[in-house]
């Protein structure tokens, strides 16, 4: 209700009028991509209108007195592709910061039909990759302005929860995706993410302040390793240069503020903070618990000159479970739940110096992340405990070298120092399956290095033929087979102005996650997961606005971690959910283990991609079709605990005016396997993923009115989740209690509202 007169009274503020000037300003840099120089004289314009600027000595431009409304802004220099970013948004008081990384042409092409400079590609990842802007990901409806489900409507995206971000990629598992936030490598970006995973259930990344990002779903370059299946890249623009400013945020689950603003002339900084209020909801709903929450964000940016720069990052999360545990009916319901308080955070600082052929990036970071986990019975007894603290220190080297037009060197080496304490205890239990599991009790505190090396040479001929050739090298000291080589190879070909055909295979590993290692002394001779990927793709523009792509994939597993006590469990089958005695603590790792589990995922996806841009509409459809099959110690091969092998996206939205716009999106997919119950509360390994829930589907509609004022902007919406009540099934459990089987379902129709104030 206070939401709602916030928002009557805000309608009513306007009613009375405003006469001063609400017209702001577009800034920003243009650049080289590969050297990072400024390229001076660049053309920037807003097409269909009269607005323009040049770039300056610094590379730098600036267009004064632009009224508030969505536009295009091009960037373009003779010599190079033009650019042009969509839902550039201006308001009063708060200039648009636009960057443009522009790439060199190597041939002027005459008599081109289409300019495809609304879809950017990096030469070195040639295909499976999308990029999306900071508009784009705000607007998505259902997304909570997360970045995390904002690309779980790519193609090749399921979820393994609709609830969570446990982002299942082309078959593989949770543990399988890379973040990086301005070139850090983070371990989770989630409130209370899962331990040895990559999923939880929100992001804590504050997309305010981020200029874009980039989600590549396989066939990676040797650029990035450590992980098999994606990765999402994450960059957050510098603060205003001209005065200070800020946003402050309510929303139906969390308040924040935000500033940012000038140093000195050639530095800039950003502050933020949120809190979560879920304990108002949940309290309302009667839950047993609530989950609490904090995140917060501060960058520092010291440009030195044109070619030396200095990036300080800090970002961090603090998440609380509270139990209420008052009436027997609290009680039992806590029982079931795999609490975990955390803190965490990731901090880095960058070194960039530039010279006439390229730049070398030189970076010192540290993420820390403190797990609390706890189970206890109805008494209030623990099942399970878990106290762990990770602690990784890094320090990296990338050199990006242009050794001629059309040959482009990329080279790196990083060091990691990590310390992993973990104290352990889950008193003997009977798994589901029947499984004797004796106690466990750990008290570890342990010293491990990683050291990785790759280099990359990228070949561009006739400016249609594109070849990439790498190799990396990964070192884990504690395992047993200590080096692991991957080479890498993608090429992309251009067929005409408009069709590209795209390959790329490679080979990658990833290292066992800390808290497998200390279960069990025989889990020190693990080797590093392998996965061997083809991936073929043709790409075809209907127009300068619109893509459709097309993409098969195949990967090979080896080598994945599997129990040598229960044999039927592969560690690929883990990692999603809350975890927990639901799954009898599986994914924690902490069975002995060894190297024998292998798998096959296999697919192909379309998709179609509508920029904003003339046209006041936009969207993403895209058609994913899966298969993803694991074989344990016991050589039966099953069906993956998270294939989905038909999933439908369709996502988009219309501008109706300056002010007002709306978005929806619908969801459909095949639902997950899962293992039935016996009657007495046991499952039985023969059943295994034997059976399926039902389909799975939902409709989200978003609508935003922004509210133009002298100096400042009201940003309004109104976001509902699963418009016509759809119950999906998400999960089974055995309920104690009725000695039967219990469906979970999602929460059903969910409506939410948010307001910001930005100056």
């Amino acid at each position: 209700m206070k939401h709602i007169q916030i928002i009557i009274f805000s309608i009513l503020i306007t009613s009375l009028g405003f006469a001063q000037e609400i017209n702001s300003s577009i800034y920003g840099k243009v650049i080289d991509k590969l050297t990072r120089e400024p390229l001076i004289g660049a053309n920037i314009i807003i097409p269909g209108t009269d607005f323009g600027a040049a770039t300056n000595f610094d590379g730098e431009y600036s267009i004064s007195n632009v009224p508030p409304n969505t536009y295009q802004v091009r960037a373009s220099v003779v010599g190079y592709n033009s650019v042009t970013k969509t839902d550039v948004s201006v308001m009063p008081g708060r200039p648009a910061i636009i960057d443009f990384e522009l790439t060199v042409a190597t041939i002027e092409l005459e008599g081109v039909v289409v300019q495809s400079d609304y879809f950017t590609r990096n030469p070195i990842e040639v295909g499976s990759i999308k990029s999306f802007s900071n508009e784009e990901i705000r607007r998505s409806a259902g997304g909570f302005e997360d970045v995390i489900r904002a690309v779980s409507i790519l193609p090749g995206v399921a979820q393994a929860d609709p609830g969570r971000n446990d982002l299942i990629v082309r078959g593989g598992g949770p543990s399988e995706n890379l973040y990086l936030i301005d070139g850090i490598p983070v371990q989770n970006i989630n409130h209370f993410g899962t331990q040895g995973a990559t999923g939880g259930p929100l992001s804590y990344v504050n997309l305010d302040f981020v200029s874009g990002t980039t989600f590549s779903t396989g066939g990676f370059s040797v650029l990035n390793g450590d992980k098999l299946s994606s990765v999402l890249t994450i960059d957050f623009r510098e603060g205003r240069k001209d005065k200070i400013g800020g946003k402050g945020t309510i929303s139906a689950t969390q308040f924040g503020l935000d500033l940012e603003g000038p140093v000195t002339s050639n530095s800039t900084f950003i502050v933020s903070a949120r809190r979560s209020y879920l304990d108002f909801i949940f309290k309302a709903a009667d839950f047993s618990f609530v989950p609490e929450y904090y995140d917060g964000f501060a960058k520092y940016d010291w440009k030195f000159d044109n070619r030396n720069s200095i990036s300080f990052l800090l970002i961090a999360a603090f998440d609380n479970v509270k139990y209420f545990n008052d009436t027997e009916d609290q009680r039992y319901d806590n029982s079931r739940i795999l609490g975990s308080d955390q803190t965490q955070y990731a901090t880095g600082l960058s070194y960039r110096h530039l010279f006439n052929s390229g730049f070398i990036n030189l970076t010192l970071n540290r993420n820390y992340v403190d797990y609390n986990t706890q189970q206890n019975d109805s008494l209030l007894n623990p099942i399970f405990i878990n106290n762990s603290l990770e602690k990784e220190n890094t320090l990296k080297a990338d050199l990006t070298y242009k050794l001629n037009k059309t040959v482009e060197l990329n080279a790196g080496v990083s060091g990691k120092l990590i310390n992993f304490e973990a104290v352990v205890f889950v008193p003997e239990f009977v798994s589901t399956f029947g499984d004797s599991i004796p106690t466990t009790d750990i008290n570890a505190n342990e010293d491990y290095n990683k050291l990785a090396a790759y280099t990359n040479l990228s070949f561009l001929f006739f400016d249609k033929l594109n070849l990439n050739l790498g190799i990396r090298a990964d070192y884990f000291s504690p395992i047993k087979t200590k080096t692991f080589f991957s080479p890498r190879f993608s090429t992309s070909y251009r067929l005409t102005d408009i069709t590209s055909l795209t390959f790329s295979t490679g080979i990658y590993h990833q290292a066992p996650s800390y808290i497998w290692l200390v279960g069990n002394e025989i889990n020190l001779e693990l080797k590093n997961i392998r996965v061997n990927q083809y991936v073929l793709g043709v790409d075809q523009y209907f127009s300068a606005d619109a893509l459709f792509r097309v993409e098969g994939f195949l990967k090979d597993y080896f080598d994945y971690p599997t129990s040598l006590t229960r044999t039927y469990l592969i560690m690929a089958n883990t990692g999603a959910g809350f975890a927990g005695s639901d799954e009898n603590f599986a994914s924690f790792g902490l069975d002995p283990l060894n190297s024998d589990g292998t798998g096959l995922a296999k697919g192909f996806e379309v998709s179609l991609q509508k920029k904003l841009s003339d046209t006041p509409y936009y969207g993403i459809l895209s058609l994913t079709y899966s298969e993803a099959n694991f074989t344990a110690l016991d050589k039966v091969e099953r069906v993956g605990s998270y294939d989905q092998t038909w999933i439908l996206n369709i996502s988009g939205g219309y501008k109706i005016t300056e002010e007002w716009e709306v978005t929806t999106k619908f969801r459909y997919s095949t639902g997950k396997p899962y293992t039935p119950y016996n009657s007495d509360g046991t499952q039985s390994v023969e059943q295994i993923n034997t059976l399926r829930f039902p389909v799975n589907h939902s409709l989200d509609v978003r609508v935003d009115k922004r509210w133009f004022f002298a100096g400042w902007t009201l940003i309004t919406y109104v976001d509902i989740q699963n418009i016509y009540n759809r119950k999906n099934i998400t999960d089974i459990r055995w309920d104690q209690r009725t000695q039967a089987p219990e469906f979970n379902e999602t929460i059903g129709i969910l409506p939410s509202i948010g307001i910001s104030a930005m100056f």
